[in-house]
């Protein structure tokens, strides 16, 4: 896959991840598996367009979906990630690739929320992505609510399908 040249920094991520399980857990809830499929397409843009597909890795049942934007500042190793929830929670993290590790750090800088968006309020999330081998992402969420503390919620390891 051609990418833009902005996103030389990044370029390690674009193409298709897949996991056989990723891991979830979190103060007040059981823990739980997941499948979850990632895209991360450049179409010419300075930006990756993303899209995160989770299911059930049992039953096959849809669990959780994002569509969102990965920008990067030309010249920077500065990133906006804009990424719309299928819970109703839309959120803008931004933070800074590290080239040489080849990792990625992003905070929440904003939150919005449908209103009838079911409890708890999602107050910020910190992402972490790194490519463990050159095929092999891990990706780490941490997740704040107004009923817990920044924890870690979700971990997983990818291993790249295609360009």
């Amino acid at each position: 896959m051609k990418v833009n040249e902005a996103l030389q920094p990044i370029s390690w991520l674009a193409g298709r991840w897949s996991t056989k399980e990723g891991h979830g857990s979190y103060p007040n809830i059981n823990d739980f598996s997941y499948h979850e499929d990632l895209e991360f397409i450049c179409i010419g843009q300075p930006m990756f367009n993303f899209l995160s597909l989770s299911k059930h890795p049992e039953k096959q049942t849809p669990m959780h979906q994002e569509r969102g934007f990965l920008r990067i500042k030309p010249g920077t190793n500065e990133l906006a990630f804009v990424v719309s929830h299928n819970f109703g929670l839309t959120s803008l993290e931004e933070g800074t690739c590290d080239p040489e590790k080849k990792e990625i750090v992003l905070e929440t800088v904003n939150v919005n929320r449908m209103s009838f968006a079911k409890p708890p309020v999602v107050k910020k999330f910190k992402r972490i992505i790194k490519l463990i081998a050159p095929d092999v992402l891990e990706v780490t969420l941490f997740m704040e609510t107004d009923n817990t503390e920044l924890a870690q919620h979700l971990k997983a390891v990818y291993k790249k399908v295609d360009e």
